[in-house]
């Protein structure tokens, strides 16, 4: 191992000295240095996406490290003109758009000027409690925490340099070295992005609209795949829970009140019985407080509810994994570990995630855990949060022959622990699908089945208004599961009405996380109040409940929401423009969401309303309580809506069957297909629906064709509605033989009566006052007329 470094310092100071003498030769010959010209390469891949790459004479590292896109070039792109300038000219095939870019540099930053136009807007970016649109904004690219943020916030942990701009393109800057981007604030037409060191390559994807260009992203950086099915539900989670008994206390307190909850998730008292100085222990350190984990974990899981643990990639001086870690971590420039002076936890020093050796130690703490039962993985300061300007990596490994600054590599540092997870946990339990939380990450890190959620949010109106720009902003960005902390995480007061309604957004969000503050006794300067539903009095406790009832009754829909993002690249949760970005009056619509293809989400934003104005995209709606099976009404451009504490506003599009759970459990275990009910809501144009479901965790039921996809599709007629039943006759292990469908159909029309025909019988069947049919659903096709 000295050997190893002992070469890496001989070859850091032969390169130093190479450098200066480059500078004193430059003195005598810089006419012939500035007279080169910057270099431009554009190469075509496939689905009509084009790299190009900007190589400015005097560029001193153009490494590049990053590995988020999967395809490979195909050969030069021609359509492409580069003036006496050096400005590139970039056309395609089916657009009137040419892309205008400049090589520019700034303070020893390098990157790519684009010309904008009028009314050009630019969505994605990260993370950003800011407007969708970023066009007007600059901020750096640089994965950063920022504790007890909220509206305004421009710089969080998870920033991904892919962009979407709606004059039918996006483009990835695969650079993961720190950045900034200036769009258009410091020049209304001007677009610049510069960064610190790395290959200067730009991924322009063209398309037709939002949705297409994001599929295309998806097909350059990769899909997310499925996650377990009950990684849907809701979780126990606070900073934190201090022991054994504590654990088992809230959870009973939950089962008492009837709520259910699929995992708790341990924060760093697990390792340790202080906040400070036990970060790096990785093991059950204080047995007075967990005397019996090996116990307690599989006293849960059978229980059905999973183990979740805290890591990060600190080990603290004062931790029992320092001695022994040492060599593997972030070094200084001449090759000695980096120790970490004002790190708030105490002296540590960071593991070198790029190292080879650094990821196996690594994973061997996580698997020892993995071995008496934890079913997942929380990443926490994976920005990495503490990332010291002169501290270096070694990549070696890699394939890198040199120190790397964290300037380099800051950026991509979460991505490769959540790499480092993902393909160990693969090996070691390769058909088991992984649960990742992470605050932080790099473009292409949803490949690695990342689940990131939106930081140390603050506790209050505005912490929870920015949630929205938020989610859609990271979703825009490739990463389908952004989530925050329900309820707010940081400061702030005891709002319950703030908790209800971010426990009710939260719902229609891709993860149900309550998570909060509630140190009691182990910081009495922090305000401290509890996540869990079953903690808060009434009535607040009770509508949390009915919160997250609706949220398991909606199972079935929302796990199609993960096999659509899976196989097709729609977000999960999606601004309103996505599907319908011919309509006008979406754009500027950032207070509500589409979750999936049929449900508009317009949260309580705001304390005390009772009323809410809404603009809904074309064609009609219904405003719907999806939980009590009741039909409000319908609305075709505008709703103004009276709210109450029991609901948030959420409309179904027309046309739209809605799959939910019947039944009630503790687990999403409990809440199984066997038994559906099917809410339609009527339309005068056709329409379908498809529903997947497997087994909900096994990694390759896709690949291997083990799932059934059950299409429901409906036919209005004058005097008629002909609603369609049909199966792929898919096989898969947990498959139920028949399964229970109550169907109830929702709308202006009321039908009288309905026949049903299969290979089996036919039946006549009159409706009840629900508008509900009754019936068992096989592998044959059902056909129901339902008549006026």
């Amino acid at each position: 191992m000295e050997n190893r470094f002992n070469g890496i310092k001989q070859m850091h100071m032969r390169k130093f000295i190479l450098k200066y003498i480059y500078i004193l030769l430059s003195v005598f010959v810089t006419e012939v240095v500035f007279a080169q010209q910057s270099r431009w390469t554009v190469e075509k891949l496939d689905y009509g996406i084009m790299k190009v790459i900007y190589s400015p004479p005097d560029y001193p590292n153009n490494e590049n490290i990053s590995d988020a896109v999967i395809l490979k070039p195909k050969g030069h792109y021609n359509n492409v003109t580069i003036n006496e300038d050096q400005t590139l000219i970039l056309k395609w095939a089916y657009s009137e758009r040419a892309l205008v870019m400049t090589g520019v540099n700034s303070h020893n930053r390098y990157g790519f000027s684009l010309d904008l136009t009028d009314g050009e807007r630019i969505y994605g970016g990260g993370s950003r409690a800011i407007p969708m649109n970023r066009r007007g904004w600059a901020f750096d690219l640089d994965n950063r925490p920022w504790y007890g943020y909220s509206e305004g916030a421009d710089n969080l942990n998870f920033s991904v340099p892919f962009f979407i701009s709606s004059d039918g393109y996006g483009i990835l800057f695969d650079n993961p070295s720190r950045g900034h981007t200036d769009i258009g604030k410091s020049h209304p037409t001007q677009w610049k992005t510069f960064f610190s060191s790395g290959e200067l390559a730009a991924y322009i994807i063209p398309g037709t609209n939002v949705a297409e260009i994001l599929k295309k992203y998806h097909l350059l950086t990769g899909f997310q795949g499925l996650p377990p099915r009950w990684v849907l539900g809701n979780f126990m989670s606070r900073f934190g829970y201090t022991s054994e008994n504590q654990v088992k206390d809230i959870s009973q307190m939950m089962r008492d009140a009837r709520i259910p909850f699929d995992a708790i998730i341990f924060d760093l008292f697990w390792f340790g019985d202080s906040i400070k100085g036990t970060m790096g222990n990785l093991d059950w350190v204080s047995r007075k407080n967990w005397p019996y984990p090996e116990k307690m974990i599989s006293e849960l899981t059978k229980d059905d509810v999973k183990s979740i643990l805290i890591t990060e990639p600190f080990i603290l001086k004062s931790s029992t994994n320092y001695d022994n870690s040492r060599h593997l971590h972030g070094t200084d420039a001449n090759g000695d570990p980096y120790i970490i002076r004002d790190f708030y936890f105490g002296e540590a020093g960071l593991i070198d995630i790029f190292r080879e050796d650094a990821r196996h130690w690594f994973w061997l703490k996580h698997d020892a855990q993995n071995k008496i039962g934890v079913a997942a993985w929380w990443g926490d300061l994976g920005e990495p949060e503490k990332h010291p300007a002169d501290m270096y990596h070694n990549l070696s490994d890699l394939g890198y022959h040199r120190l790397f600054s964290s300037d380099e590599v800051h950026n991509i540092f979460g991505h490769y622990w959540t790499k480092m997870l993902y393909e160990n946990y693969g090996k070691s339990y390769p058909d088991t699908r992984l649960f990742s939380l992470n605050r932080s990450g790099f473009a292409g890190s949803q490949r690695y089945s990342i689940f990131p959620w939106s930081g140390d949010v603050h506790r209050s109106w505005s912490g929870l208004r920015a949630q929205l720009p938020v989610m859609l902003g990271m979703s825009l960005s490739g990463i389908p599961y952004m989530h925050s902390d329900a309820g707010g995480f940081a400061m702030g007061e005891g709002d319950y009405e703030l908790y209800l309604r971010w426990l009710q957004m939260s719902v229609f969000t891709p993860i149900l996380r309550p998570h909060g503050s509630a140190l009691e006794g182990m910081d009495k300067s922090s305000f401290s109040f509890p996540s869990e539903p079953a903690l808060m009095p009434e009535p607040w406790k009770s509508l949390a409940r009915e919160a997250i009832l609706l949220r398991y009754k909606l199972l079935p829909y929302n796990y199609n929401l993960s096999y659509l993002h899976t196989t097709a690249g729609r977000p999960m949760a999606a601004p309103l423009f996505y599907d319908y970005p011919q309509d006008p009056l979406t754009v500027s619509q950032e207070k509500s969401y589409l979750w999936g293809p049929n449900i508009l989400v317009a949260p309580v934003l705001e304390k005390g309303i009772t009323e809410q104005a809404i603009v809904l995209p074309k064609g009609k709606w219904y405003y719907s309580d999806l939980a009590k099976r009741q039909y409000l009404g319908s609305y075709t451009s505008e709703a103004k809506v009276k709210i109450n504490m029991h609901q948030i506003p959420t409309f179904v599009k027309e046309g739209s069957f809605i799959p939910m759970c019947v039944q009630e459990g503790q687990t999403s275990k409990d809440y199984t297909t066997d038994s559906l009910w099917v809410q339609y809501y009527t339309s005068s144009e056709p329409s379908s629906y498809t529903l997947f479901d497997d087994d909900g965790h096994s990694k390759n039921s896709i690949r291997r064709n083990e799932y059934e996809l059950i299409t429901f599709s409906a036919r209005p007629g004058k005097k008629s509605h002909v609603i369609m039943i049909r199966s792929n006759e898919g096989i898969y292990p947990t498959q139920p033989d028949k399964r229970h469908l109550i169907l109830q159909i929702l709308g202006d029309i009321t039908f009288k009566h309905a026949t049903i025909k299969s290979n089996r019988y036919r039946n006549k069947i009159i409706l009840d006052k629900e508008q509900t049919l009754r019936l068992s659903l096989g592998k044959s096709p059902i056909r129901i007329i339902l008549k006026t």
